[in-house]
Parts: C-alpha cells; sequence; structure tokens
C-alpha cells in the first residue's frame, strides 16, 4: 500500500494547525488572524518546509474566489469616475517615479542588492510597489461592514484598477499574446441573461454555492484558454451578474469558502524564496515608504473633491503593499531580470505593510476623530453629490441600516411615530430602492463623526436604532455615540449570544438578538392570530 498520500496530508494538516495557533495568537492581542497566517510562512520557510500541492491550490482557488466575489459586488460606474481612474493614474505614476528615483540612487551608491538595478528595473520594482493588497482590504472592509461605504467603494475600485494594470503588464511581460480563441470570450456577454436565469432558480443552499464555483474557476480556465490571465476570468464572470438581486446573497454564501481558501495564499507568501538576512532587512526597511504612498493617497483623493473622512478612510486601507506586486516580481524573477533574493524583499514588505496597516485600518474613526483638524485642512470646499455630510433634519428616530431587520424596523416605527422617523444606510443602491418605495431614507455612516458632531450640535434625535450587519459596526456606532455624550435611547441588533454583552458594555440601552427574538415575535404572532 502507498502511504505516500497520507505522509502528504500530514504535512499540510501540520501548515494548517500551526496557522490556526498563529492566527488565534494573533486575534488574541487584536491584530487580524491573517497576519499569524502570514507568520506561519515564514516559520514554515525558516524551517525549510517547502510548499505542498495542497497549499499552493488553496492559494490559487482563493484568489480566483477574491476576485469573483469582487466582480459580484463591482460598480462600473464607479470606475469611470475621476475620484478612481485619476487618482489610480496619477498615484502609479508618482510612486514609480519617486521610487524608481530612489532605487536608482541606491544603486549608484553600491548598495547591496540594488548594484544590478538600471533605469528599466528600477520602474519595474517601484511599479510592483505601487500596489495595494487586495485581500488585505477586502477582508479588512468586510469585517467592519463596509464593503459598501463609499470609502469601501472607491478603495476596491482603485484595487480593481491597480489590478487591471498588474494584469496589462503580467500579459506584456509573459510575451503572452491572446488568441484568436480570446475573441470568443465576448459571447459571454449575450449569455448573461442566462446566467441570471440560472442564478434565479439555484434556490439558496449547496446548488447556489456550487453554480458559483462553477462561475468562477470555469470563468477562470475559459479566459486561460485564450491565454488570458485566468483570474481576469473570475472577476469578469462575477461582473456579469452582479445586477441580479441574488448577487449580494451568493456573495455572502461563498464568504467562508473564500477565506478558508484564502489562508493557503497567506501561508504561501512566506515560502516564495530562501531567507538571507539582507533580503530580510531591504525588506524591512520599505515598510516606513508605505507612509508615502498613503499621504500620496490622501492627497489626491482630497484634491478630487471627496471628503476629508472619506478620503482617509480610503486611504488607511490601501497603507500597504501587494500580492499583486509579489506576482509581478516573481515573473521578473522567473524571466531572469530580477535576482530570486527580490521575492523575499517583497514577500518581506508584504508582510509587514499588514502588521502596519492592520491597525489604522481597525482604527480608522479613531484616527479620523482625533486629529480630525488637521485632515480637514485638506478638505475641499466644493463636494460630490454622494459624499455630502448627513442632515437628518427634524427627525427624533434614526435607524442605521436598512436591510431587511432594518426596513421591518422603519415601518413598525413609522406606522407608530410618522415622519419622525428616518432610515440611514451606505449603500446607494438601497437608499435609491428605499426611496423609491417611499421611505426617508438617507445616504451615510453610522460611524461618521463629522455627523455625529453636527448632532452634537444641533441636536433632535432622542432614539437611535442600530441594525448594522455585524458587531464591529455595531460596536464602531456606538463609540461615536460616547464621544459625543449621546444622552438619548440607544437600541442594537446582535446576531449572536456573545455579542450581546460587549453592546451593552458599549452603551446600548437595550439589544435585540435577532435569532432569539425571531422565536418569540413568532409565536405571539401565532397567538394573536389564531385565537
Amino acid at each position: 500500500m502507498d502511504f505516500q498520500w497520507v505522509a502528504n496530508a500530514l504535512g499540510d494538516v501540520a501548515w494548517i494547525s500551526l496557522a490556526f495557533a498563529l492566527g488565534f495568537l494573533s486575534r488574541l492581542i487584536s491584530l487580524p488572524p491573517l497576519v499569524g497566517f502570514l507568520a506561519t510562512g515564514f516559520v514554515l520557510n525558516y524551517m525549510g518546509i517547502a510548499s505542498g500541492d495542497v497549499l499552493q491550490k488553496l492559494a490559487d482557488l482563493g484568489i480566483t474566489l477574491l476576485l469573483f466575489t469582487i466582480g459580484l459586488k463591482m460598480n462600473l460606474k464607479m470606475l469611470l469616475r475621476p475620484q478612481v481612474w485619476a487618482v489610480t493614474s496619477l498615484h502609479i505614476g508618482l510612486v514609480m517615479a519617486v521610487f524608481g528615483i530612489g532605487l536608482l540612487v541606491l544603486a549608484m551608491l553600491g548598495a547591496p542588492m540594488f548594484l544590478d538595478l538600471d533605469f528599466k528595473l528600477a520602474l519595474m520594482l517601484a511599479f510592483a510597489l505601487s500596489f495595494s493588497s487586495t485581500v488585505f482590504v477586502v477582508k479588512a472592509l468586510e469585517d467592519k461592514g463596509e464593503m459598501k461605504s463609499l470609502h469601501g467603494r472607491i478603495a476596491i475600485s482603485i484595487l480593481i484598477m491597480q489590478d487591471l494594470a498588474a494584469v496589462v503588464f503580467l500579459a506584456a511581460s509573459t510575451g503572452k499574446v491572446p488568441t484568436p480563441m480570446a475573441l470568443l470570450l465576448f459571447l459571454l456577454i449575450p449569455l448573461r441573461p442566462m446566467f441570471h436565469y440560472l442564478l434565479e432558480r439555484t434556490g439558496h443552499g449547496e446548488l447556489l454555492i456550487l453554480y458559483g464555483l462553477v462561475l468562477a474557476i470555469g470563468g477562470a480556465q475559459l479566459f486561460e484558454l485564450g491565454s488570458v490571465k485566468g483570474d481576469l476570468g473570475a472577476l469578469v464572470m462575477g461582473l456579469l451578474i452582479s445586477n441580479h438581486r441574488k448577487a449580494a446573497e451568493m456573495a455572502k454564501t461563498m464568504l467562508g469558502f473564500k477565506d478558508l481558501f484564502l489562508v493557503g495564499f497567506f501561508l504561501s507568501i512566506g515560502m516564495v524564496g530562501e531567507l538571507s538576512l539582507q533580503a530580510v532587512l531591504i525588506g524591512v526597511l520599505l515598510v516606513p515608504f508605505v507612509l508615502f504612498k498613503s499621504f500620496l493617497f490622501y492627497g489626491l483623493m482630497t484634491l478630487f473633491k471627496l471628503r476629508a473622512r472619506t478620503s482617509l478612510m480610503a486611504t488607511l486601507n490601501l497603507s500597504n503593499y501587494s500580492e499583486f506586486g509579489l506576482i509581478v516580481i516573481a515573473i521578473c524573477v522567473s524571466n531572469g531580470w530580477l535576482a530570486s533574493e527580490w521575492l523575499i524583499v517583497v514577500a518581506v514588505a508584504l508582510s509587514l505593510s499588514f502588521v502596519f496597516a492592520a491597525p489604522l485600518s481597525s482604527r480608522d474613526d479613531e484616527i479620523y476623530r482625533g486629529y480630525r483638524h488637521i485632515w480637514l485642512k485638506y478638505q475641499r470646499a466644493e463636494r460630490l453629490p454622494d459624499d455630502q455630510l448627513l442632515d437628518t433634519g427634524d427627525a427624533t428616530i434614526a435607524i442605521f441600516g436598512m436591510g431587511r431587520v432594518g426596513t421591518g424596523a422603519y415601518d413598525t416605527m413609522h406606522k407608530l411615530h410618522g415622519d419622525t422617523v428616518v432610515g440611514v444606510d451606505f449603500d446607494a443602491d438601497t437608499v435609491a430602492r428605499h426611496q423609491a418605495a417611499g421611505r426617508n431614507i438617507m445616504r451615510g455612516a453610522p460611524n461618521d463623526s463629522d455627523f455625529w458632531e453636527k448632532v452634537r450640535q444641533d441636536h433632535n434625535i432622542d432614539l437611535v436604532m442600530l441594525a448594522l450587519p455585524n458587531l464591529a459596526a455595531n460596536l464602531d456606532a456606538l463609540e461615536q455615540l460616547r464621544a459625543i455624550n449621546f444622552s438619548g435611547r440607544i437600541a442594537a441588533t446582535a446576531r449572536y449570544l456573545d455579542d450581546e454583552e460587549p453592546l451593552r458594555e458599549a452603551g446600548a440601552s437595550a439589544v435585540f438578538n435577532i435569532y432569539a427574538e425571531a422565536g418569540t415575535g413568532f409565536a405571539g404572532h401565532v397567538t394573536d392570530n389564531l385565537q
């Protein structure tokens, strides 16, 4: 009997167990688990353990599913805004110019590893360092429930533009020209109604998940057949069904699978090459230059009329290096343009940039609120129509989060209290749908300290109802209410029993457990209607 497969499986189990241990440790010290996963890769590399087939397949599938879910949430109109395409183009160009000149100066000074860099290679390296991490940003925004906020949509759209630039570079650098068969990929557009038809009839269970996998992996394979990068195919397939009413449900259903497979990606980053002290030190020295990228992002976003808070929230999420940069360097190494040690340099810089960015992203509201007077100095007087400061007028009851729970709460409170009720949501499509239905709904963020500062000055609200998508979002809103010493009543929703106590400790007057109270409400409804 061949026991080789058992040895391989046990090896992969060992990696997964170590990843869990270090990920759990990261969580205990208030860092995202992905920091522990990255550390696991470097530990395994140091121990001389190479990446296995299972791990690599997990990594590849994780990236494919990530881009597919991004496509599900993608808005082409957002990509056409100058706050996206112009900011991205200018940012890449300026970073390449500044970083490229800096790298050339180091080469001229005879710095180790920089001696072989010429102008072209310096620009390629600077190009790789200009990107921000799609994986990190999507995870951070999902954890905070801010994927559909304006700053979340701006950040994701900028990342998509960067990814498209990377895809173009990869195609050009590898000499991989799309085959004539690639023209057949345009037939996917007229097939869109068929994709929608199948999605409509897949139900809400395992068939929906399987259909998502078919679209993501199948799209990637079709693009590869046309000599086009497969990950772009997954993105396009997600985009083709993004306007269907079940697209959001599919994204949520596949969230756990995507997160699981991405563990393989984070582990693989630290296992890309042989560790050396010189490469590690250079990688460490590259981390502070993330601040230059951040200042540049903030300046460009405010220049293009985004509000100071919106610009800062998007900037803090983008303050890191990118896994696509690592892919660009890998292509340069495989072509013999750069020494293999540069893979370790960029992997170290990428990993440490995540450690640097994690607390910035998790404390973004605190950073804005604490230094608000500084950020506002760079804010333009002219505002974009969808980036105005929220004004609730004479409303006395504000409901934040207009999903199913928030909508039910709004309708009930409106029957009882009339037009003194206002709903708030940061998803433009949700707001438009409710406004079309005649509800008094505004677009805004519950953790917007500019809004709560206005409430402090012109106070009308005496009841706040938080029906936000997760615990982190509710806690962020409660933190803002504490900051202005809000004296009214606050009710918040909880999805899990262990969410209730943190919400009460954060200042919620009442906590409504959605699942526990649903049963009580159902029993009451039956009692009232079947007597």
